[in-house]
């Protein structure tokens, strides 16, 4: 999982008074009739609220933001932009022709005297072909123009693993075309739901319209028109967790059949716009795509131009000029992320050039802040975690038989990526210069679309890394059944070379067991250890399954949400990342117990205290409202004291008496790998 996954926790007082109320604790009467003031109750111990005793110092001197959230790992991404911004400043005196491309980026990022002076100038062009659409039918080929600078409207289309032959990719025709993140924005009768398509209409729509040109008189009805588009896509799109599924976005189909099938859309003139020759593609949603292609019949043209204008203007907003960027942060950094302030203009910069041209800055990056230690470190706790892995499976008592043979045959053939893709660079470096930096991007974006292009209908490269390597995350790929481990995650609090290895363990390690034990839980079920989507489980592990999670669902719903009044952590919808953290901490404890067999009190201390600063965190009251309604995690506190509870080793750590807050007693304990 990306570590970036970040939910939200209360203030230490807030905590204070929610232990006070957990275990029973009551001003003294007798005091209170002398007069006298109440005793004040004792604050957190291991015992009670192991995050919070822990994390004590951390709380208390990082007060709640007044907006989004302040974490231990937020500090780790801000490490890792920080340590991106020094080579990129670096740069400036090139030394490969990486760095030359990369210092060029950065130049004209940064020449913000320039950057105002163009205002929309680098789309100009674009903004012209869009007003020159005469008929419907040249509708498509500016779509695909678009799609070639990677810009994806109307539909997303990428490159990936063919599932049926995981030796070759082939492209992906999937859904997208929408301005907001999730389709259920559009479609949820909700007050507050409608609220917000009213403000993203009147305060995203229209001003990025009125940017791209169109007059105020005409605002209001363009972006109604833009909305009312959206909406249509919205209603054929898949919620969200069905279209993050590999197997539901897979169909294969011959690229013959595409423009019989969908002839307005000219898939095929697509397909050879982005440089494709491949005989098939995938196209798993044909509704959705029957749909898009009645509409560019039915609909007139300005609606249309409408549509791609916006869509033009707010994917490039951020690189332009300042009212371009002004009327972004208003809505996507303040209204929909929470953000109290914009971000620095050398993290803008940063950002684009990340977005753009990614791949260039991982080699830089990689070679400068990778260690031949480091890597050899995190490559030795992950194959121990792995072999504790192999262990649980063998013990499990809820996996049949045939399902711990399957079981073990894919995570012996589970691959360990860490640091950086072993892949080179295909297509011929972008071509950049200093004088503008809307261009740039452009130019960059449009560079690795062809990168991503190339690969289709190849069988001589690997599948990308989902995360670039400068970027702070653990993922788990299960169509390739492998994990990526980036080489900018392998820092404190994950790695920390300067503590004992006990820390090692309780941090780093139970990330990895977080992700691999995903490669045979109920979402790597899916596909097998040949790559091929078939469910291996039988219905007794489901059964088996469903029965332990459950209870862990029980448990977390009983837990409060910090920081919310009334509000309770929404056990269902965070069950499998729960089941994910407890596996996690089960299988490094094991990894590490079998690393160092008998471990002293001090050295066991030292692992749970390394899980628990992970999870440190602050967040603002919309920030954690947000949170509770949508997060998949359960929020910082409880990621770390959930799964302890479970766990003898910790009550053993701490001495902490059966039935205390922060030990279960055995009858109630949930275990998944143990």
């Amino acid at each position: 999982m990306p570590i970036d996954r970040m939910t939200a926790f209360a203030r230490p007082t807030l905590l204070a008074v929610g232990i006070a109320l957990l275990v029973g604790i009551v001003p003294d009467a007798d005091a209170q009739r002398r007069g006298s003031a109440p005793r004040t109750p004792p604050g957190p111990t291991a015992c009670t609220d192991f995050y919070s005793f822990h994390n004590k110092d951390w709380l208390a001197a990082t007060p709640a933001p007044a907006r989004g959230t302040v974490s231990a790992l937020g500090e780790l991404r801000q490490l890792a932009q920080r340590q991106q911004i020094e080579l990129l400043q670096a740069a400036q005196q090139p030394q490969n022709d990486v760095q030359r491309v990369l210092g060029d980026f950065w130049a004209s990022g940064m020449n913000e005297a320039a950057v105002e002076a163009e205002g929309a100038q680098p789309i100009a062009q674009l903004l012209g072909q869009i007003d020159g659409i005469r008929r419907v039918r040249q509708i498509p080929a500016v779509i695909a123009g678009l799609h070639q600078i990677g810009i994806p409207v109307l539909f997303n289309f990428s490159a990936d693993l063919d599932l049926a032959d995981p030796t070759r990719h082939i492209g992906y025709f999937t859904q997208g075309g929408l301005g907001l993140p999730d389709p259920a924005y559009y479609t949820r009768p909700d007050a507050e739901s409608q609220a917000l398509l009213v403000r993203y209409r009147d305060e995203y729509i229209i001003p990025i319209l009125r940017l791209t040109g169109v007059s105020e008189e005409d605002a209001a009805d363009a972006a109604a028109q833009v909305l009312d588009l959206e909406m249509r896509i919205a209603q054929k799109s898949r919620d969200v967790l069905t279209a993050r599924d590999p197997k539901n976005n897979y169909a294969l189909a011959p690229v013959r059949d595409t423009d019989r099938r969908y002839r307005r859309l000219q898939l095929t003139g697509f397909l050879k716009t982005q440089g494709v020759e491949d005989e098939n593609i995938s196209l798993a949603n044909p509704e959705l795509f029957a749909e898009l292609d009645a509409l560019v019949g039915a609909l007139p043209v300005p609606q249309w131009q409408h549509y791609l204008r916006f869509h033009l203007g707010a994917t490039v907003a951020p690189y332009l000029s300042q009212p371009w960027r002004d009327a972004d942060y208003a809505f996507r950094g303040q209204i929909l992320r929470g953000e109290a302030q914009p971000d620095s203009r050398e993290v803008q910069v940063l950002e684009a050039i990340d977005r753009a041209a990614g791949p260039l800055l991982a080699r830089e990056y990689v070679a400068r802040h990778l260690s031949s230690g480091t890597r050899a470190r995190a490559e030795i706790i992950a194959d121990q975690v792995r072999d504790a892995l192999l262990d649980g499976i063998e013990r499990s008592s809820w996996l049949s038989a045939q399902a711990k043979t399957e079981a073990k045959a894919k995570v012996e053939a589970l691959r360990i990526d860490i640091g950086a893709p072993n892949e080179d660079l295909t297509a011929a470096l972008p071509a950049m210069d200093r004088a503008s930096f809307g261009t740039n991007m452009l130019q960059a974006s449009a560079w690795r679309h062809r990168e991503e292009m190339q690969r289709i209908g190849r069988t001589d490269v690997p599948r990308r890394w989902d995360v670039l390597p400068q970027h702070p995350a653990l993922a788990y790929d299960i169509v390739q059944n492998r994990l990526l481990v980036t080489a900018a995650v392998l820092q404190p609090p994950v790695l920390d070379m300067t503590r004992e290895g006990p820390a090692h363990y309780g941090a780093y390690g139970a990330l990895v067991g977080h992700e691999l034990g995903r490669s045979v839980d109920v979402r790597g079920r899916a596909v097998d250890a040949q790559g091929e989507i078939r469910d291996w489980w039988s219905q007794a592990d489901r059964n088996g399954w469903d029965g332990i999670t459950s209870v862990l669902a029980r448990q977390y719903s009983a837990f409060p949400y910090p920081g919310l009044t009334a509000v309770s952590v929404d056990g269902e919808r965070t069950r499998d990342e729960n089941a994910a953290d407890l596996a996690g901490v089960e299988l490094a404890w094991q990894a590490f117990s079998t690393a160092v067999p008998d471990p002293e009190e001090t050295q066991a201390q030292q692992f749970f205290a390394a899980w628990a600063e992970l999870w440190r965190q602050q967040s603002a009251a919309f920030a954690a409202t947000r949170a509770a309604q949508e997060a998949p995690n359960a929020p910082g506190q409880w990621r770390v004291n959930g799964p302890l509870t479970n766990l003898p080793a910790f009550g053993a750590a701490f001495s902490c008496k059966a039935d205390t807050p922060m030990q279960r007693a055995e009858d109630d304990q949930v275990t998944i790998w143990r």
